[in-house]
Order: C-alpha cells, then structure tokens, then sequence
C-alpha cells in the first residue's frame, strides 16, 4: 500500500508542473485577439487607429541598421488601420499631420516626410542652431536634394519599404506601415502632440468618416 501511494503522488507531483506551465506559456485570448493595446488608438464607425512613436534607438535597428533617422532628429510613427467594416475605406496620406505645441500661442502641423525626404533627413541634416529653445519646423518636400550615394539610396529604400503600402484599407484588414515626422530632435513636444487624420472616406458608401485625432503620449498605457 505504500508503494502505490508513493506512485501516485510522484505522478501528482509530475502532472502538476506541467499543468500550470500551460497556464505560463499560453497567453490569455484576449492578448492574443487585441495586439494594438500597447499602442495609443482611437476607434469609431468601424476603423481603428492605433499609433506608437518610436521614441527608442532599438526600436529602429531592425529596419533601418545602418542610419537610425531618430540620431538625425527624425520620429518615426508606426500606424495601423484596423478596418472591421464590409467596405473599403481610404485614407488620405497627404493630408495627415502631426500637431505640436511649441508655446501657448502657437500649435503648428508638421507633414510627413516621403521616403525620399526620410533619406536626405538623416543623411543630410540641416544644421541646428543649439541656442534656439524652439524653431519653426519646414515644410517637407517630395523632392531630393541630390546627392544619390549607395549610403541615400539604401536609407531611402528602407524608409520606403518600412512605410504604408498603400492608402486604401481592404474589408476586414488591416494596413500597417511607418510615418516620419522631422522634429529636429525636439522629442519632448511629444507630451502634448497629437496625429490628426482629416480625411478618410468609405468608397462603396461615398462617405467620408469623423476626423481622428489621437494623443501620442498615451501610447505605451494598458
């Protein structure tokens, strides 16, 4: 008799860690069903929006390894559609823009640097005055300012393939891609900038959908 419940138990005792390994190493389905929790989002008539500023140096080795744009002063934004419609809806890339704050009196709206703009920013950045508490931000262009080494070309293809592929978010889909906003190393007017998206429109329907407008300082809260 002592030997079976001695069996038994070192059984028992075999079972029960492998048992609650399963509760360690299977996440919960809610982790798995909401991966954008982490980020800041906003969500109404069906789209989600979520934002996270990548405002550490390790987030940007993996796309761009060589030239961080974050070391020239550059932000990068990843974005993501979440479309939970049955229609298509289109998002107007150009007319995003990121609002910050540089005094009570003056709120300005930076446009998102193209791939190309990316590239000559962190290869070629503008010198900055360190006296200056707060500079006005230039407006960004499509165009280059020449210069197409091996070193331009490939910051601009990594700017380029890391980025949205697309303005058109399909139904039940989602889109993903990474935004650019040269803040000239200013980083701390992040604590009261927002991403404000105007236009998005439900092609089927013809209808445009409510602006978003989402806080990035509340990216990283559970």
């Amino acid at each position: 008799m002592q030997k079976l419940y001695y069996n038994q138990m070192r059984t028992i005792a075999i079972f029960i860690p492998h048992f609650a390994a399963l509760f360690v190493l299977v996440p919960p389905a809610s982790a798995q069903q909401h991966p954008l929790k982490a980020a800041s989002l906003e969500s109404h008539e069906g789209l989600t929006v979520s934002v996270m500023p990548w405002t550490e140096a390790a987030q940007y080795k993996e796309k761009f390894p060589k030239k961080s744009p974050l070391s020239a002063g550059v932000l990068a934004v990843q974005i993501t559609f979440r479309n939970d419609t049955d229609d298509s809806i289109k998002i107007n890339l150009e007319r995003i823009r990121l609002l910050v704050t540089l005094s009570e009196n003056d709120r300005q709206q930076i446009e998102p640097l193209s791939s190309s703009g990316l590239a000559d920013a962190v290869l070629h950045p503008s010198a900055q005055d360190p006296t200056a508490t707060r500079r006005k931000f230039p407006i960004p262009h499509g165009g280059s300012k020449g210069g197409h080494d091996k070193n331009w070309t490939e910051t601009e293809k990594a700017a380029r393939e890391a980025g949205l592929q697309g303005n058109i978010v399909a139904p039940h889909r989602d889109l993903q891609g990474l935004l650019y906003f040269d803040l000239q190393g200013q980083f701390d007017l992040l604590g009261t900038a927002h991403l404000y998206l105007p236009e998005l429109q439900v092609l089927e329907k013809n209808r445009s959908l409510t602006y978003f407008e989402i806080e990035l300082s509340r990216a990283g809260e559970s």
